[in-house]
């Protein structure tokens, strides 16, 4: 399998700078480090800043965009391959057999699905990828406080944290990747 991680990350152009460098400085450093970038497909927001920066500094990028997002005119008509899928869950096991890890920028909606489905995919053990929420000036803050209100209360063990691993910088996440091993995870009920 091609060295490849799944970056979830928001297509609006209106977020502040500090998440476009960000994701700018993600593909910089996944191009350096030989993965290629497996994402959204569109050429706006974070995910079209990060797909710039992994082909400007020589990575290769694979986008996954269904069709109705497609026909909307938004696709990176510059992608090394652009894959054209039905539809949102079938663009989601794309992307996920296509990956060989995962990292969550900052993002709306849909990323919050996309990372909470790989999460749970993992929890139930249908993969065992490495899973980095990169909490890009705390955004990810109220998320992971979440996550420990959930241990706290039971409704998922505390091993649990090792599903992911939330980083404070680009460079955490990819010395995460690159130093990942499966954890081996308890079963999911008590």
């Amino acid at each position: 399998m091609e060295k490849a991680l799944c970056v979830y990350c928001s297509s609006s152009d209106a977020v502040d700078p500090v998440f476009f460098a960000a994701a700018r400085e993600l593909g910089a450093a996944m191009a350096r480090q030989g993965y290629a970038l497996v994402w959204g497909g569109t050429r706006v927001g974070l995910m079209g800043a990060l797909a710039r920066s992994v082909q400007e500094h020589g990575g290769r990028v694979i986008g996954v965009i269904p069709r109705a997002l497609a026909e909307r005119g938004i696709g990176y008509e510059g992608a090394d391959e652009l894959i054209v899928t039905r539809d949102l869950r079938e663009r989601k096991a794309v992307m996920e057999a296509r990956a060989s890890g995962f990292v969550a920028l900052p993002g709306g909606f849909g990323t919050l699905e996309e990372l909470l489905e790989i999460l749970t995919l993992k929890q139930l053990g249908y993969h065992q990828k490495p899973v980095v929420i990169l909490n890009v000036q705390g955004f990810y803050a109220p998320l992971v406080e979440l996550f420990e209100h959930i241990y706290r209360h039971r409704f998922a063990k505390p091993g649990f944290r090792q599903l992911y691993h939330v980083a404070g910088s680009v460079a955490d996440a990819l010395a995460y990747l690159e130093r990942y091993r499966p954890p081996a995870l308890e079963d999911k009920w008590w």
